[in-house]
């Protein structure tokens, strides 16, 4: 990013919110599929339809430690009169030889490992002695202790109708039935469903690069003591987790200083890991919003990005634009951390899951009961409050004030309250749009 003519446009006329995210969203398209691992899967988009290969369970197996028998042969046992039954072998979980449980017989069995043939029911040890000749069993003997238990006689104490016990071959799903649809995101369940399906990679839109920077001078790192004006950078922390949260693969940047030329090299820096990056501050009208002067700099090949006036609040002030020669997406949140952070949720958080391949970008939104009254709301623009939710009763909270600087009050709120551009103030009990934020 060379140039210095501005190419870059800046409209007097104010935006609504929606204009805004239309134009955001309009320029943004899912990311092309890759082959990935299915741990380095996980949170991504699935883009093909997958399907059964082979019934799981592939066999039928045992779902209890036991005795693989013939039914039959159990059906008049009782705790006074148990039925005794020949011990042919073990049968453990993994390949191997199976015996065939002839009439009078019994193998002991394993959780998961294959019915023999000539068995059609498995009896749980505990309604048997465990080839002990005692009373019933509350566990198997260990093989390396008791080897013999792997012959002999054992004691049935209760009848097993035919069937139980066994997980039959395809009772979970059967060869060829759907398993997962094309739009799935990859959870841990999801993930082990395809290494039960012995799916080693799996074609998914992977999880998109977000690089996160805060501007100005005034910021120092978490951790290290305030000078005279300082205060701590916590845009770059809460915007990094929130895009995380939101699936991305986020990278903070440590605050720029309100230099030009430093924020210039800074991105080009970025570009390179970048899917999207998104700045905050420095996009007012202030003799010092380094972001602003910076993109409005931006030569023809560099790329546009526009700044505008959104009829909002907070968050009037926003920039966006594509940048770099791959025109990676850009977004210029204001510098206030209630700004910043309602800007992402508004904007940025539907870019990214747009980026993800997802059909449904958006918060959920609902009809609340404010508990509170809001006294006043400027007209002509949408405002946004932090609100506490309550599911139960259906209603809503507010939780601080308006002030664009209270991040206390956004850490203690799980929604945001709309109130709508004509309306000047809300009254205590009246019906409000909720935008859910857990």
């Amino acid at each position: 990013m060379n140039g210095t003519t501005g190419q870059t446009r800046h409209q007097d006329r104010v935006w609504s919110v929606a204009e805004h995210l239309d134009d955001v969203l309009s320029k943004i398209a899912p990311l092309d599929p890759i082959e990935l691992q299915l741990l380095d899967a996980q949170g991504c988009v699935l883009v093909e339809d997958i399907t059964v290969p082979v019934a799981l369970p592939p066999f039928d197996n045992s779902s209890m430690d036991g005795y693989a028998v013939r039914a039959a042969d159990t059906s008049a046992a009782t705790q006074d009169t148990p039925v005794p039954l020949t011990v042919i072998g073990d049968i453990a979980a993994g390949p191997g030889e199976l015996p065939s449980v002839g009439p009078g017989q019994a193998a002991r069995i394993m959780t998961g490992a294959p019915v023999p043939p000539g068995a059609d029911a498995v009896v749980p040890v505990e309604w048997t002695d465990g080839g002990a000749g005692e009373g019933p069993a509350a566990e198997m003997r260990a093989h390396s202790a008791a080897p013999q238990d792997a012959g002999g006689e054992v004691r049935v104490h209760r009848p097993a109708a035919a069937g139980a016990h066994i997980r039959t071959r395809g009772s979970d799903v059967t060869e060829g039935e759907p398993a997962l649809a094309a739009g799935t995101v990859l959870g841990p369940s999801q993930i082990g469903l395809l290494a039960a399906l012995g799916r080693g990679t799996v074609r998914v839109r992977p999880r998109p690069r977000v690089v996160v920077l805060s501007t100005g001078s005034e910021l120092v790192q978490p951790g290290e003591a305030l000078g005279p004006g300082q205060i701590h950078d916590s845009n770059s922390f809460q915007l990094t987790a929130a895009a995380r949260a939101a699936g991305a693969l986020a990278y903070r940047v440590g605050a720029v200083a309100d230099d030009a030329e430093t924020l210039r090299s800074t991105l080009e820096d970025q570009l390179i890991r970048a899917d999207l990056l998104v700045t905050s501050g420095g996009v007012s009208v202030g003799a010092y919003d380094v972001v602003k002067e910076t993109l409005t700099a931006l030569s023809a090949e560099e790329g546009t990005v526009e700044f505008r006036k959104l009829a909002m609040q907070p968050g009037k002030p926003q920039g966006f634009g594509l940048i770099g020669p791959d025109r990676i997406p850009l977004l210029a949140l204001p510098g206030n951390p209630v700004s910043s952070y309602v800007s992402f949720e508004l904007f940025v958080r539907p870019a990214l899951r747009t980026l993800m391949g997802l059909s449904d970008v958006h918060r959920p939104t609902l009809r609340a009961r404010i508990t509170d009254a809001i006294a006043s709301s400027p007209k002509g623009r949408r405002q946004f409050l932090r609100g506490s939710h309550d599911a139960e009763t259906g209603t809503v909270t507010p939780v601080g004030g308006a002030g664009s600087h209270l991040i206390k009050a956004m850490a203690h709120a799980n929604a945001l309250i709309v109130v709508p551009e004509e309306a000047t103030e809300v009254t205590a009990d009246s019906e409000v749009d909720v935008v859910l934020l857990g």
